[in-house]
């Protein structure tokens, strides 16, 4: 009987404990997938074949390098973008803080620097962007990327109407991603109140192929 009524007290004990324990193997499966995210899309891209393959794409270069290591909320990134004959002069500087959603999905938020073209090139130095923190950012508020993972890649974008864009008439903008290992597919478009598109491709995505940091 004292064995059976000591049996009896356990297993409820380890039932409670077995609820309140963390699901470690699908925690450790999304950070896995966040660690994966964000060294795909770190490195040095270019867009150099698609253009050659069809003239009414540019030939942009895209850097992205990681800063403020230091941080445990999620991971920060610089990125630079320009054009390969004017790579002196980015036309697209940002931020971007990726982080784990608690559906499993990942999020890239998009911030704004102050005066960005002082920090020109500094993919090449990160550390030049130690004189900032996050709230010496300006926040594109609705245009953070939303992506998951399936098949080997990460694909996803902006969420409906939400990213807003004065840009060419524009009411608003969006965007369409996808994250593989070598390579990067971007689509920015503007559309105005009707829904019509008034900037962006209308030939396809951008394909940014790495050229390094693999």
């Amino acid at each position: 009987m004292r064995r059976t009524t000591r049996l009896a007290c356990v297993v409820p004990v380890l039932l409670a404990l077995a609820t309140l324990a963390p699901p470690a193997p699908a925690g450790g499966r999304v950070t896995g997938d966040l660690d994966r995210l964000v060294s795909w899309m770190t490195g040095s891209f270019s867009s150099e074949a698609r253009a050659q393959r069809d003239t009414s794409f540019f030939d942009i270069r895209l850097h992205a390098v990681p800063i403020w290591l230091e941080r445990s909320e999620g991971r920060w990134l610089y990125l630079e973008q320009a054009r390969g004959d004017r790579l002196d002069r980015p036309y697209r500087q940002r931020v971007y803080h990726v982080s784990a959603r608690p559906d499993g999905s990942f999020e890239s938020a998009v911030f704004l620097l102050p005066g960005p073209l002082r920090f020109a090139g500094a993919w090449r130095e990160p550390r030049r962007l130690d004189v900032l923190t996050p709230d010496s950012l300006t926040a594109r508020a609705g245009c953070a990327v939303v992506l998951r993972f399936a098949r080997g890649r990460f694909t996803g974008g902006t969420i409906g109407k939400e990213c807003p864009s004065e840009l060419r008439g524009a009411a608003y903008a969006t965007s369409e991603v996808t994250v593989e290992k070598e390579r990067m597919l971007t689509l920015d478009r503007g559309w105005d109140a009707d829904g019509r598109q008034v900037w962006g491709s209308t030939a396809g995505p951008y394909e940014f192929r790495k050229v390094t940091g693999r």
